[in-house]
């Protein structure tokens, strides 16, 4: 499954992460991974790894791609064949 993610300039948690240069906060990116999942059918119970590889800023088009194998969901973000996130997880 794949979907697309962009992170409006007006999200709540951008001023002060970071003032005059903007990212989006890893937090906001695995909210994003976790409502993917559960648009999904699944729930997320836990992560077990995940690396943040490069920044987001706001307003940047970006792809979540999850893959399921049982009770494990492998997750990534991706800008223009950039990594932006990795990680696995556990599903409920």
């Amino acid at each position: 499954m794949t979907i697309a993610v962009c992170i409006d300039a007006d999200h709540p948690s951008l001023p002060g992460h970071f003032p005059g240069e903007p990212v989006v906060p890893g937090v906001v990116l695995l909210d994003r991974v976790a409502a993917a999942i559960e648009r999904d059918g699944g729930a997320l119970r836990r992560i077990h790894s995940v690396k943040f590889l490069a920044p987001l800023r706001p307003g940047e088009q970006a792809a979540l791609t999850l893959q399921r194998d049982g009770a494990r969901v492998r997750f990534r973000i991706e800008r223009d064949g950039v990594a932006i996130l990795g990680g696995e997880g556990e599903l409920a």
